[in-house]
């Protein structure tokens, strides 16, 4: 069954056992947008051990602060409880929960916009916070005291950056306000993983620029990303880059960003010039020598910082170090080229060549697309790469060599060999590494 059918049957469970029960916060909020929400949570007045003898396939997830997930038809559904908080003293989680009202449990949550309810048996709205007539104003409001939102959770700050520019509304005042005047207390006491999982939301949005506009605006990028704060007022040579400076042209470049970007690929764009400030030179013109791998170290530190996968900080950082590989792909070998064009990552980097490019004025699209063509007639030529002909035991036993970074080099072009053509088995692999090495030794 579909997610949503099944959530009215949970509320249908709870209302025919006596309880109330309705829809909360974003799929509310997405419903009355006209968007299809992610998700279906559901508040109700039963408390949780009521919830466990009234639903089935319950898991207490966090049965002390009233909430219960229920796994239903292969769909996971937080059942709540409704509550008002007791201090907040971590910033994150409330010290206490009193089980109390729909009313209540409105006027805790975090933006007007998020603290309706619905009940979709009846298709009535429980509105305590105009929730409805911001949403119709398109503004995000902090419910009642915006400093005391924030002091209960600081990612309120960015969360509130994220559902201004994910939404395309705008601030209202006091909110605004506030978010400037608590930016420090991101760092407080946020995690960095709960920090990584807004910017991420951001990122996927349509308007992540104007959500990095709004952080530099307000003081938050300096002090959750400073890295890309310094790329602000770092002058690039005015012929190659008259868009303007570092900070300019890596906005413009993740706007160029196709919408089904990767979350590795928008994050590659983003940080793609960030070792620029470190490299920063004024010669026979402004000069970014060795950029492309300052960039790639300072992104991995950035990443890192923020938690984010081992495999996807490799795979931003391995984008970030070759961004500037365009015109060696148009000298290359045949088999040189295949080589790249099959990576993992290629299709990736081919789409950050564009953005880059894109991003520049004047634009220097029509070589990214020269390379494309390459990339696509190759690829059509050898749709799939063969099975590499030598392995490194090969290697090493023929030379007499211990494993090393030579053996990788020395695969790759065999490898290259094999790409394009000019060895076609075993052997003849390895009676080219035979003349090869013995070349070398002349």
């Amino acid at each position: 069954m579909y997610m949503q059918p099944t959530s009215i049957e949970i509320i249908k469970k709870l209302k025919g056992a006596g309880y109330e029960a309705y829809w909360a916060g974003g799929c509310v909020r997405d419903i009355l947008l006209g968007i299809k929400p992610k998700d279906y949570d559901i508040v109700t007045s039963a408390k949780p051990e009521e919830i466990e003898k009234t639903l089935d396939h319950t898991i207490p997830i966090g049965k002390q602060f009233g909430v219960i997930l229920t796994v239903q038809n292969g769909h996971n559904f937080e059942v709540a409880t409704f509550r008002s908080d007791s201090g907040y003293s971590d910033g994150r989680r409330p010290d206490a929960v009193i089980f109390t009202n729909a009313k209540e449990d409105a006027k805790r949550r975090d933006f007007t916009i998020n603290g309706m309810f619905y009940d979709p048996t009846t298709d009535e709205i429980q509105d305590y916070v105009g929730g409805q007539k911001d949403l119709d104003a398109h503004l995000v409001r902090f419910i009642g005291d915006p400093e005391q939102r924030i002091l209960e959770d600081h990612l309120r700050i960015l969360r509130a950056i994220r559902f201004k520019n994910t939404l395309n509304f705008q601030y209202e005042p006091a909110t605004y306000q506030a978010v400037q005047k608590y930016a420090a207390f991101l760092i407080e006491k946020v995690s960095a993983e709960r920090i990584r999982d807004e910017l991420n939301k951001i990122m996927m949005s349509p308007f992540a620029v104007n959500a990095f506009q709004d952080m530099e605006d307000t003081g938050i990028l300096k002090i959750i990303l400073p890295e890309i704060a310094k790329m602000k007022g770092i002058a690039q040579p005015y012929e190659y880059h008259k868009e303007g400076d570092v900070w300019t042209h890596a906005m413009n470049s993740l706007a160029k960003l196709p919408e089904t970007a990767s979350l590795p690929l928008r994050w590659a764009t983003l940080l793609h010039d960030v070792g620029k400030p470190e490299t920063f030179k004024l010669a026979e013109r402004i000069r970014f020598d060795t950029h492309d791998r300052v960039s790639r170290d300072v992104a991995k530190k950035l990443l890192t910082r923020l938690k984010f996968p081992k495999n996807f900080v490799d795979e931003v950082c391995w984008l970030i170090e070759h961004h500037m590989m365009v015109m060696p792909f148009l000298t290359m070998s045949k088999g040189r080229r295949l080589a790249w064009f099959h990576h993992v990552y290629f299709q990736n980097l081919l789409d950050l060549f564009y953005a880059d490019a894109r991003g520049t004025t004047p634009s220097h699209e029509e070589l990214i697309n020269k390379i494309a063509k390459i990339y696509h007639d190759d690829i059509q030529s050898m749709p799939t790469p063969p099975p590499p002909l030598l392995h490194g035991e090969d290697v090493m036993k023929l030379f007499n060599l211990k494993p090393s970074k030579k053996i990788g080099f020395i695969l790759k072009k065999v490898r290259e060999q094999q790409l394009e053509g000019k060895v076609t088995n075993k052997e003849e692999a390895l009676a080219w590494l035979k003349k090869i090495m013995k070349d070398l030794k002349k």
